[in-house]
């Protein structure tokens, strides 16, 4: 490669970054917007703001084409930066949106008082109506899903809740408040649902702790709390970190649109910096099986869920490919392939899925411009997937420079994931996870 092809003080700055210490963990968050939501495996915002502010100026343009919760669209608008992010999961698309809008807050507050005011009176006035709601709601298939997971009291309380939301002609203070509705339902425990760990993508059902007379039985469990009262804590919360950020308005507004990494609808040589974290191999992290607690709530069936489940890069369905990867890539399927055919064609598929989405990367990225990959390895059938060589082998015959591959220690206290409290290091769950990867990519002039 030319020398002349390369801007040295840039690569010099984005080789230092990926080598610097990746962890943040004394480090905290500037924002409490970041906190609207729970969602799996968020990198620390830290992250994608020191490379905003290293590698662009302001009104420069970022890019998130997998954006998950938002988190590097909402620090390149809070840096006074052009935000664009695409995804195909309903819920982070909701989640972005709110996390970067701009409501009038008194208004909310006065429309959130008065939907509680009526779910409140439902509640007590109104059961037979909201019976009747909950009977037509869903079809067999999804109804069967709610009276699994959700108490017969908690469904009549989202019920009163959520007809009322649904209501608000406004969309940018039904979209809060609907975020605000599934919150509750979508935490670490599991919210208002018999679940716990659905913040960790890990749902199973417990024992409930039932409330008689004002005291609990004498057994071991989930705690059911109150959806209604659960709500209004909520969304005192995220108000008053909206009260943080009233001066928003003035930025510029993101956009963010349900659209495909792989066949992106930007225009060549548009991009001056993309961050972004793929989704692990082999479902590893599977977002639906989370997600559809408060999706199936918001309008959508199991059946429609579990076929966009099936468009997720990274899920396990095996896809017909005939292009060909470069030979690290191809060593490392034919060493999982020596203990499971199956799994080395499903991490096979989830490559070339990801040749398709850095090849799109850099087909947008500005030449002299830089993207950065945060990924995890998998561990399938007891073989490491090294996937963030394999990420960076195929950057590079695309035309990527790869400067280097940073490393990260995942924070067990601040970043959700799929793991116990405890560390195991026999638990190949845990092996996979316990660190990650930052790929830096540089598209040369």
């Amino acid at each position: 490669m030319d020398a002349t092809q390369i801007k040295p003080g840039y690569l010099q700055t984005l080789t230092d970054l990926l080598l610097s210490d990746l962890d943040f963990a004394c480090k905290s968050t500037n924002t409490p917007l970041h906190n609207f939501h729970s969602f799996p495996a968020k990198f620390p915002p830290e992250l994608p703001r020191t490379f905003i502010r290293e590698l662009t100026s302001a009104s420069e343009t970022v890019l998130d084409p997998m954006l998950g919760s938002g988190t590097t669209i909402l620090e390149a608008f809070l840096e006074n930066r052009r935000a664009i992010g695409f995804d195909i999961d309903t819920l982070a698309l909701l989640i972005s949106r709110v996390k970067t809008s701009s409501p009038d807050i008194d208004r909310l507050c006065d429309i959130g008082s008065k939907v509680l005011a009526k779910a409140k009176d439902a509640i007590v006035n109104q059961q037979d109506k909201l019976q009747t709601e909950l009977q037509i709601r869903w079809d067999p298939k999804t109804k069967a899903f709610i009276n699994f997971w959700f108490l017969p009291q908690t469904q009549l309380e989202l019920m009163a809740l959520l007809r009322e939301i649904e209501q608000i002609a406004d969309s940018d203070l039904r979209e809060f408040l609907a975020l605000t509705f599934s919150s509750i339902i979508i935490t670490k425990s599991g919210g208002v649902s018999l679940a716990m760990d659905l913040g960790h993508t890990r749902p199973h059902k417990v024992p409930v702790i039932l409330e008689s007379k004002g005291q609990a039985e004498n057994i071991k469990g989930k705690r059911i709390r109150s959806a209604i009262k659960e709500f209004e804590k909520r969304l005192n919360i995220n108000l008053n970190a909206l009260r943080m950020h009233h001066e928003l308005s003035s930025y510029f507004q993101p956009q963010i649109h349900y659209g495909d990494a792989q066949d992106l609808p930007l225009r060549d040589n548009s991009i001056d910096l993309i961050i972004t974290s793929p989704p692990y191999a082999s479902n590893a992290i599977d977002y639906m099986r989370a997600h559809k607690f408060s999706l199936v709530w918001l309008g959508y069936s199991i059946e429609e869920l579990t076929k966009h489940k099936a468009e997720y890069i990274g899920n396990t369905k095996i896809k017909d490919i005939s292009e060909s990867l470069p030979p690290y890539s191809n060593s490392v399927i034919s060493e999982i392939s020596k203990v499971d055919e199956n799994k080395s064609k499903i991490f096979s598929s989830y490559l070339h899925e990801m040749k398709l989405v850095i090849s799109e990367m850099f087909r947008v990225l500005k030449p002299g411009k830089a993207a950065v990959l945060v990924v995890g390895n998998s561990i399938l059938r007891g073989k490491n997937t090294y996937t963030a060589e394999c990420l960076a082998e195929i950057g590079q015959a695309l035309g990527f420079l790869v400067p280097g591959i940073g490393k990260r220690n995942i924070d067990r206290n601040h970043r959700m994931m799929p793991v116990s409290h405890q560390v195991d290091l026999n638990s190949l769950v845990q092996k996979r996870i316990h660190q990650e990867y930052v790929i830096g990519f540089y598209k040369p002039c």
